[in-house]
């Protein structure tokens, strides 16, 4: 084919317009990557390209290159077909006749919008995106803007039924349509298309993709017990006192958080000693219970704190291309940090170890983190990294990056809570939490889908606050049941954490800046349920060594610990519609009950023997309905699996 060249491994092909490069990825992965401005740039973001034998070969109208079961054809007009053991899975759609227009290109202020768009096949299904509050599972039909939003992460991945899994390799705000009629993925502001393609069932696309974009640490024995928190602690005393409560009761705590407005500025990063006048007291009587501490930490940072005028001053705040040199936050007008610089990084690090971690607070937990700017107007941010508008969604991850920078130095595995990520986060120790969700059994079962599929774009280690965060009445019997039954849904997550801020009956206690709502700890909802409630901790903690087994399998292999039931059962047509339940780790099948008043759930078992945990019966391949009083979950086990004599 004229204007090609094949070296080393590597395709280039030169037409009207546009560069075209296509290189092995790792097992079974192809890279496709297009430059609109006809050279090659060299521009990997999150990506860790990985290497593999290929075979390419070359005839007068195309040229195909093989890495393992993977084929990738590019004919000379640029159209792109992939194919998977010789059938077609992913074909580019003309937009133009003749086969003439693909990847459509418009130069955007120096730069450039793409939109790539392929065939849509009939019966595909699609899985992953990050997390949301829409309720849906199975992406298929479905529209999503790649930005990042409280209680919205946008990871640009997916994994397909027919067997693949999608990288849209480029950090600019843009949208993804999965439609009946295209799959289209578009970035608005970019230098280039940029997309890998990873072949092979749910398990081995997971493995892969966790090569190319980093394997997650072991999670730390501390980190997988039950978390406490609320909105929000207003004292030092406030928090020891709930934390001696539980110690009175015997119930295990792993951690307790203190969440923002405990520090004196926003940016100053320390505890104010009005409310907090002892922290290394507290951290010490904590840890002699066996909890431990983490803090909140926004990305806010305003002038009247001590480092300000130091960060301004050596650019390590995000700028402005016009107007002032901040911009609107939640809270009124702040500058927000720019963590893509290293500088930054180092230096608040630096204040976050001498004020927080010297005096034995534990863990770091990263609000905001999107970050929450109002309005989102990227074209208008400066990174050090570079435009706002290139970079818009890979904030998050450099955020993780600072907390992982400083921990690994300290010697130690670190575990930072964060409301948002993207591709590669994991590798950081990044807990993504899903934001600000609302207290709602409607919510609860939109939840429920999305961590399946937070957990197929290699994000292994996520969680909700458990009851949601906002519009909740601790004394209403809704309420009270919905705790208990997102509870149960905590203990199968990959991390269990009780969080919300809960509507206030009666005056505040005190005046303090930001006044905490009512309380929310597991006596808080009424006596019978905070028998239920305690009861769950204990299973959980009895649950802690095979949770650690699959942790540890989640960094080895990349397999999540939460996921949809077609991870196991890739040949079970029925598993790729199943957004109601999912396995937990390898052994434990768990159909949370997500209805108001519900009583009976249906559940559906794939192939094998399976041990109902609340009786120990024994059921086989079908759909059942199994009984779900108030203190009963639906719960299965893989007869053989020495986890059932947790139950």
């Amino acid at each position: 084919m004229n204007n090609t060249v094949i070296t080393d491994g590597k395709i280039l092909y030169s037409r009207i317009g546009e560069l075209i490069r296509i290189t092995p990825c790792g097992k079974n992965s192809i890279r496709f990557e297009a430059f609109p401005d006809c050279r090659e740039y060299d521009e990997n973001f999150t990506l860790i390209p990985g290497s593999a034998p290929c075979v390419i070969e070359e005839s007068e109208r195309d040229v195909k290159m093989t890495v393992g079961t993977l084929t990738v054809k590019l004919e000379s007009s640029g159209k792109v077909t992939f194919s998977k053991d010789g059938r077609v899975i992913l074909e580019e759609k003309p937009d133009l006749a003749f086969n003439s227009g693909f990847r459509r290109w418009e130069r955007r202020d120096g730069l450039w919008s793409v939109k790539v768009t392929f065939n849509a096949t009939d019966g595909e299904h699609f899985y992953g995106l990050g997390h949301g509050t829409d309720g849906r599972f199975d992406l298929k039909g479905c529209s999503s803007d790649l930005r990042h939003i409280n209680t919205k992460c946008s990871i640009p991945y997916v994994y397909s039924s027919l067997g693949y899994g999608f990288i849209w390799n480029n950090p600019s705000e843009g949208n993804v349509e999965l439609s009946e009629n295209r799959t289209r993925w578009s970035a608005y502001t970019t230098r280039k298309t940029d997309y890998v393609v990873i072949a092979g069932s749910p398990k081995e696309v997971c493995g892969t993709l966790a090569d190319l974009t980093g394997h997650a640490p072991v999670m730390p024995h501390w980190a997988t017990g039950f978390w406490q928190c609320r909105l929000r602690y207003e004292t030092q005393e406030d928090l020891l006192e709930v934390a001696r409560r539980y110690r009175e009761e015997g119930i295990p705590l792993s951690v307790i958080i203190c969440d923002y407005f405990h520090w004196t500025e926003q940016g100053d990063y320390r505890f104010d000693p009005q409310y907090w006048p002892d922290v290394k007291a507290m951290t010490d009587e904590l840890h002699e219970m066996g909890t431990k501490l983490a803090v909140s930490v926004w990305p806010t940072i305003n002038g009247g704190t001590e480092n300000y005028y130091y960060m301004r001053d050596n650019n390590m705040l995000i700028r402005t291309a016009k107007g002032l040199d901040r911009v609107f936050s939640f809270y009124g007008p702040q500058a927000e940090i720019d963590v893509t610089n290293p500088e930054t990084r180092k230096y608040v690090f630096g204040k976050l170890k001498e004020n927080y971690l010297d005096s034995g607070v534990d863990a770091l937990w990263f609000d905001e983190a999107e970050p929450e700017i109002n309005p989102v107007h990227f074209d208008n941010l400066l990174f050090h990294i570079g435009r706002g508008d290139e970079y818009a969604l890979i904030y998050p991850y450099y955020y993780a990056q600072m907390a992982y920078d400083g921990f690994t130095a300290m010697g130690q595995t670190p575990v930072t809570l964060i409301r948002c990520a993207y591709l590669g986060s994991q590798k950081f120790g990044a807990l993504v939490w899903s934001g600000d969700i609302e207290s709602t059994f409607e919510s609860l079962a939109a939840q429920v889908k999305a961590g399946l599929n937070m957990s197929m774009c290699g994000i292994p280690w996520w969680n909700t606050d458990i009851g949601g965060f906002y519009g909740a009445d601790t004394q209403s019997d809704e309420f009270r049941e919905l705790i208990v039954r997102w509870f149960q849904f905590g203990v199968f997550s990959p991390v269990m954490r009780l969080h919300g801020n809960r509507n206030r009956h009666g005056e505040k206690k005190r005046d303090v800046r930001e006044p905490s709502g009512d309380p929310n700890e597991i006596w808080s909802f009424g006596e019978r349920n905070h028998g239920i409630l305690r009861d769950l901790i204990f299973l959980r903690e009895r649950l802690r060594p095979y949770i650690e087994k699959q942790m540890a399998a989640a960094s080895e292999k990349g397999c999540p610990v939460m996921r949809p039931m077609f991870f196991d059962f890739p040949d079970d047509e029925i598993c790729y519609t199943l957004g109601g339940q999912y396995m937990f780790g390898d052994d434990i099948l768990f159909a949370p009950v997500v209805e108001r008043g519900q009583t009976v759930k249906k559940v559906y078992l794939p192939e094998g023997e399976w041990i109902l945990t609340k009786t120990k019966e024994k059921y086989s391949r079908g759909f059942y309905e199994i009984k779900v009083e108030i203190d009963e979950f639906a719960a299965f086990v893989r007869a053989g699996s020495d986890v059932i004599n947790c139950f």
